[in-house]
């Protein structure tokens, strides 16, 4: 992946805008290179080696290391540099307590102040979500990038109606940490769960605007992600300790 530099010829202004897309891009791919597991929990993130791959500054990379420490995806060692933060067992079980309460309020607000076009929304991203997991139901363990956004887009559709900004932010940051470890989790999860009907249920369960119902079954659905989870071994490699290339 190459960032192009500027050829707009308008001087000082210009040049800063490029480094800002710059900083934007650095940022957002790693951003997804972490959350799909391509940058391992605990990889160490070799600096002068990301700014060769991406064909940008060091300062560039930094910048978007900072960006990622605010999102709690990276953390910084004095006198060690940057690693992908790490997982484990305990983080899993506070990380899901925490999205478990915080989704269960999103979705109440959002069946209370939900308009029609909140439903539109939603009943569009399931049906994107229930095409996508039909094209891809027989090769289970290797789940698409399609499939990945639209299952996030499902998640954020049901709880767009909740006029808690705070809320809705919380949420957001919680579902980045959660991807990490569900990303780990995909290949357990084709014996183990019925995933698309897990949703379909969710789903229906919002649309009656069945409060308890809907809080009951993403409570459940999310504790199924992490009781695979906490029973495979992947939770416990230990933390990558090769630089990133």
């Amino acid at each position: 992946m190459r960032l192009a530099a500027s050829t707009d010829p308008n001087g000082k202004q210009s040049l800063t805008n490029n480094r800002l897309m710059n900083n934007r891009l650095v940022y957002e791919r790693m951003h997804a290179d972490i959350l799909s597991g391509r940058l391992l929990p605990g990889a160490k993130l070799n600096i002068a080696a990301l700014a060769l791959e991406l064909a940008v500054s060091a300062g560039a990379v930094r910048e978007a290391l900072a960006m990622l420490e605010a999102d709690a995806l990276v953390v910084s060692e004095p006198q060690r540099g940057y690693r992908v933060t790490a997982v484990s067992e305990a983080d899993l079980t506070q990380l899901v307590r925490a999205r478990v309460e915080i989704e269960k309020l999103c979705i109440a607000d959002a069946i209370e102040h939900g308009d029609l076009n909140w439903e539109s929304v939603l009943v569009a991203a399931f049906h994107q979500l229930t095409r996508l997991h039909e094209r891809d139901q027989h090769d289970r363990q290797h789940l698409s990038a399609e499939w990945t956004l639209a299952h996030a887009n499902f998640h954020h559709a049901m709880i767009a109606g909740c006029p808690n900004v705070w809320l809705r932010r919380m949420h957001t940051v919680l579902y980045q940490q959660s991807e990490r470890y569900r990303q780990l989790s995909a290949p357990l999860a084709v014996v183990a769960r019925d995933v698309q009907g897990e949703h379909k249920a969710l789903f229906n369960a919002v649309l009656r605007r069945d409060v308890p119902g809907a809080q009951k079954l993403i409570s459940r659905h999310l504790q199924k992600t992490a009781t695979l989870l906490l029973q495979s071994p992947l939770l416990a490699l230990p933390a990558a300790s090769t630089p990133s290339k």
